[in-house]
């Protein structure tokens, strides 16, 4: 097993009503002035704004508020709350949806403190500082909620970078899984492919020396799966949704990568490519679509570890009967699992391709080149 460290100082409240503490936390933390960042304004439907506002005027802590954040957010509304940040005064950010909310708010919490918010993503500016991050969920899917990484995209360039920080660690994240039983059925199987995902990405970097990492990965994995199946069948099961959000949570908290290599991650670079071109396109349904294709292009280079998921995870008795297991699950959630579905041809291949080369990663498990993220992609059409 692999030496390692391992800590994560983010906070975490669950459970039924637990959004009330929000404004108790947020002055615990020494914090008077906020800002609410939102997306499209579902919270103000679901009874979540509502539960915040009340708790931050109970505290006394004052907010601006700033919605608009997009699925895939930009750089650019980024850049504007930026500036509104800075003249303002605000002293921490609470982020209140799910994962491009979150991501924008650790993206702006940094960007603050440095000439050029773009700057971070390129690895151009390092950050040394950033507001606190306060977080109320309302979809489990990115797990963004307990990690230090955060996903921005830059239309003008065609680029979907992330970067990651210790600092940018949410300081609080309050979960209440009740308040996701109202999501469409389309978010709720998003949110099982995304966490997946994470898992995977992992996983499949790890050696059977890491008996346990590897072991709490797979669980994660098959309860991932069942919980999406019983919300398919019911969506207000609390139980299903509870078991949902913490396992999304530590699919990517570190919990479920200890000693696992830190990750392949090529197929996110693939899938940040296809929602840099099509920002329509829900960063989980691109993953659904490219996955089981990058699977079969480069388990041959690592057959052991894939056979062990397709075992262990899916109950099948070859790699090819774990993908094809895998692929029929998502149809079955109504994911999309084909390029085409997406409204990609062959002739978007060389653009594709141009921007995965742009993003940087080549592959751990198989080194890539041009060529081979093409026959991926043909895998996938």
């Amino acid at each position: 097993m692999e030496n390692f460290q391992f800590q994560n100082p983010t906070k975490i409240i669950f459970g039924k009503g637990s959004i009330k503490y929000i404004g108790n936390e947020v002055k615990s933390n020494n914090v008077q002035k906020v800002l609410l960042l939102a997306g499209s304004g579902s919270i103000k439907q679901n009874g979540v704004y509502t539960q915040i506002v009340d708790s931050l005027n109970r505290t006394k802590i004052q907010f601006v508020e700033v919605w608009g954040v997009r699925p895939n957010p930009t750089l650019e509304h980024a850049k504007q709350v930026v500036e509104l940040l800075k003249s303002e005064n605000i002293q921490g950010i609470v982020a209140v949806g799910g994962g491009s909310v979150i991501d924008e708010a650790k993206s702006v919490a940094a960007g603050v403190f440095v000439e050029n918010l773009w700057d971070i993503f390129e690895k151009k500016a390092v950050v040394r500082q950033a507001l606190p991050v306060f977080v109320v969920l309302t979809l489990s899917a990115t797990g963004t909620e307990m990690n230090p990484f955060a996903v921005l995209s830059n239309d003008e360039e065609l680029k979907k970078w992330s970067f990651g920080s210790p600092f940018v660690y949410p300081k609080v994240s309050i979960i209440d899984p009740s308040v996701q039983s109202t999501l469409p059925r389309r978010q709720t199987a998003n949110g099982g492919v995304d966490s997946l995902s994470h898992l995977m990405e992992n996983y499949f970097m790890g050696e059977p020396s890491a008996e346990i990492s590897l072991a709490l990965n797979e669980a994660t994995q098959r309860t991932v799966i069942s919980q999406i199946d019983k919300l398919m069948e019911n969506p207000d099961n609390y139980e299903a949704r509870a078991n949902l959000a913490w396992s999304s949570s530590i699919a990517l908290n570190g919990m479920t990568s200890v000693a696992l290599g830190g990750g392949e991650w090529t197929t996110h670079a693939i899938e940040h490519a296809l929602s840099a071109i099509n920002p329509q396109i829900a960063h989980a349904e691109g993953l659904a679509v490219m996955f089981p294709a990058w699977i079969k292009y480069v388990s041959d280079a690592k057959p052991y570890i894939f056979d062990r998921w397709a075992r262990n995870v899916w109950a099948a008795n070859s790699i090819n009967e774990g993908v094809e297991a895998m692929q029929s699950k998502f149809r079955l959630w109504g994911s999309p699992t084909t390029l085409t579905e997406l409204g990609f041809t062959k002739a978007d291949f060389p653009k594709i391709v141009k921007c995965i080369v742009e993003y940087g990663r080549v592959g751990r498990i198989k080194q890539l080149d041009t060529t081979d993220f093409e026959k991926i992609l043909e895998l996938a059409l």
